[in-house]
């Protein structure tokens, strides 16, 4: 597969805050053959890179308990000025998590609450230039935002990341804005309202691509995971949401055979 083409906001990495970094690593490479190499203690804080196919597809870190958050994947949208993407979130209703750092050597970052409240990470490109696999088994494969403010969620990332929006469906059952359109989409925001259970805030989620949804489960469930949302079969492939060891969610994907 070619390098993916990620232009100023797309979805450019992902990563995992994790309370057991060993469990992690061991549950992935189990699921999707990852392999690993941990950045230096002093500089990047033990941060660990995630390899597929000797490529990059994501990244690990510790989370300490004292943050507050659970264990849980990040998605990080590209962008040019990591300044100007901070203080246009604070504008348009957002908020400021992490305000901009720059990782030595290898970009700028910053953590954003979206206009419903959902987090995403900004990165600005240095050294690190995102996930070099998308959509092949063991990559991420797709990027959504379940919101609770649909409306002005398409509009923060539209004025905040640039994002050229497509509406793929505005019923009261399903509405769903693209980031792109058809085929050429890179992300996508869902009005998810009406299900995300009380208590839940809007978040981002991530499908990974796999060859055998099912035997993915089956897999994940011997390494310690959890079933949250069966495997069922949709027009974009068959699709289920899992758990892995330490409750964090997410989505795999197996592609719909050519013909379908």
């Amino acid at each position: 597969m070619p390098k993916p083409d990620i232009t100023a906001g797309d979805p450019c990495w992902i990563d995992l805050m994790t309370s057991d970094p060993e469990r992690a690593k061991d549950f992935y490479t189990g699921l999707f053959g990852w392999t690993y190499e941990t950045g230096d203690a002093e500089k990047y804080g033990g941060y660990i890179m995630a390899f597929k196919n000797g490529a990059p597809v994501a990244g690990m870190m510790k989370n300490e308990g004292d943050s507050g958050y659970p264990d849980m994947w990040t998605t990080y949208l590209r962008v040019e000025d990591i300044n100007a993407t901070a203080d246009a979130a604070a504008a348009q209703s957002g908020q400021i998590f992490l305000p901009p750092m720059e990782v030595p050597e290898q970009g700028k970052m910053a953590m954003l609450g979206d206009a419903g409240g959902a987090a995403v990470g900004a990165w600005q490109f240095g050294g690190h230039t995102g996930f070099q696999l998308l959509a092949d088994p063991g990559s991420p494969a797709w990027f959504e935002l379940l919101t609770r403010d649909y409306d002005a969620s398409v509009k923060f990332y539209q004025d905040v990341f640039g994002w050229n929006t497509d509406v793929m469906s505005d019923t009261p059952e399903f509405r769903y804005t693209t980031l792109g359109a058809g085929d050429d989409s890179k992300a996508g925001i869902m009005d998810a309202a009406g299900f995300l259970p009380e208590g839940v805030p809007s978040n981002w989620q991530i499908y990974f691509a796999v060859e055998n949804a099912d035997a993915t489960i089956e897999t994940a469930r011997s390494l310690g995971g959890r079933v949250i949302q069966a495997a069922e079969d949709t027009p974009f492939g068959r699709m289920a949401t899992l758990t892995d060891p330490t409750g964090s969610i997410f989505k795999i994907a197996q592609p719909m055979p050519q013909g379908n």
